[in-house]
């Protein structure tokens, strides 16, 4: 399977390679997220390490069942040969209805298909008020 566009990236491919991770992410469809990704995708995110593609579908699924009105922005930073890097901000509300924003940086390396290998992602969480929702 490849998922294009393809490395090396350019400015171009790197800025759509971005808009279609976040385009999948909005969707908060697990398996559509996830075949962006190699079967044996390694992550760390924030404090937790997920492996393989199977793990990364159950992460989404919790992460969106506890993560209500989720809302993702991204924007890329740089860029080389195979790898980019991302930080983004993302709305959602708990289940308690406390909003919040999260503010981070994301870096990717993909491999020959421009499937993401490896994603690796430090996140801080900032309570908000509705009122100050931007997405």
């Amino acid at each position: 399977m490849k998922k294009y566009p393809l490395p090396p990236f350019n400015k171009e491919t790197a800025i759509q390679k971005v808009q279609m991770a976040e385009d999948a992410w909005n969707s908060k469809d697990p398996i559509t997220v996830s075949m962006a990704y190699t079967e044996d995708t390694e992550w760390r995110n924030r404090d937790q390490f997920i492996n393989g593609r199977h793990e990364v579908q159950e992460f989404l699924k919790n992460k969106w069942q506890n993560e209500l009105d989720y809302k993702l922005k991204k924007e890329l930073w740089a860029f080389l040969d195979n790898k980019i890097a991302v930080r983004f901000e993302y709305e959602y509300k708990n289940k308690d209805g406390i909003c919040y924003r999260a503010y981070g940086n994301e870096n990717w390396e993909f491999d020959e298909n421009g499937l993401m290998q490896k994603r690796y992602a430090s996140i801080n969480d900032l309570e908000i008020k509705k009122s100050e929702r931007k997405f």
